[in-house]
């Protein structure tokens, strides 16, 4: 082989190299990724257009004032994935507002995964609720306060969901864990089609300060704002989940997405030893015995 021909081997081995990195780099990002959608292709405003605006750039904002609360939802529904929207709550004197962004299904045994943003008096940080339905059984309330100011930026809350475990991701940081523990009794979320909603309403009954301090109208109009709609997901299509629950190749499949790896692992106790001020597990008043899915939820710290 004379030195052209080696160096122009040589050129295609390179290039080849690069473009299978860049594939491989492709397909692990893939896995991880938000995949963006239009508020246009997937979501329908279910309040008129002074409460639900559509704005340039992909911009939504809700918009609550003494007339009309607001919201929107998606075309479709989907079961398992990895299904979020980026954020920016209500800034200032929000006490008594509720921003919510939720996956569920209808009926009365629906399940559903919610994120409720429980607004506070200026200079005080937000409460962030989050609730596991499934088969219609709720009542699994934690709270935590927000570790940022949610109201200057946008973040991202997601749910990374299959039929093994669900995660509640604020960015990438994940603050609950929910598991399949179907085999002790109890119910998963696995087998209903969820829709992807928001709303902005009046929660002055219970959202700041367990109702004691109320919505002010004064300080109305209150404004949410919502864009970067992700959804990597399997779609229901005409009420068949049976292929969503057959669908193994996907990424949210893959076994490091059925469980935590230890640096989540070491987030999520951050986040519940230093920002979690309600816990149903902990709610002797409520729940007498401890249901039995709080201690099969955590996660154990491996020092």
């Amino acid at each position: 082989m004379n030195w052209n021909q080696w160096f122009g081997l040589t050129k295609v081995c390179i290039v080849f190299v690069v473009l299978l990195l860049a594939t491989l780099a492709h397909c692990a990002g893939a896995q991880n990724s938000n995949v963006a959608v239009s508020f246009q292709q997937n979501y329908l405003a279910t309040t008129d257009a002074n409460h639900t605006r559509v704005l340039n750039g992909g911009l939504v904002e809700l918009v609550l004032d003494q007339y009309s609360a607001a919201a929107f939802g998606s075309k479709t529904s989907y079961l398992f994935g990895r299904i979020g929207m980026g954020i920016k709550l209500v800034p200032g004197y929000s006490a008594g507002t509720v921003t919510a962004y939720y996956l569920s299904s209808p009926g009365a045994t629906h399940d559903e995964m919610d994120f409720e943003f429980l607004g506070n008096v200026t200079g005080q940080p937000y409460g962030l609720q989050t609730n596991v339905y499934a088969n219609g059984v709720g009542g699994r309330e934690q709270r935590i306060n927000l570790w940022f100011d949610p109201t200057v930026e946008f973040h991202y809350y997601s749910v990374l969901w299959n039929s093994n475990i669900t995660v509640f991701l604020v960015d990438d940081t994940p603050i609950r864990t929910f598991r399949n523990n179907e085999a002790l009794g109890v119910p998963y979320m696995d087998d209903q089609g969820v829709g992807i909603y928001a709303s902005l309403w009046d929660g002055s009954n219970w959202a700041t300060d367990d109702g004691w301090v109320k919505l002010n109208w004064t300080y109305a109009p209150f404004i949410a704002s919502f864009e970067d709609f992700g959804v990597d997901g399997c779609e229901v299509v005409n009420g068949d989940t049976q292929a969503c629950v057959t669908q193994q190749g996907m990424w949210w499949n893959l076994p490091q997405y059925q469980t935590l790896n230890a640096n989540q692992i070491q987030a999520l106790h951050k986040v519940q030893s230093d920002y979690l001020i309600y816990d149903y597990c902990t709610d002797t008043t409520r729940y007498p015995t401890t249901p039995i899915e709080c201690a099969l939820n955590w996660y154990e710290l491996d020092l």
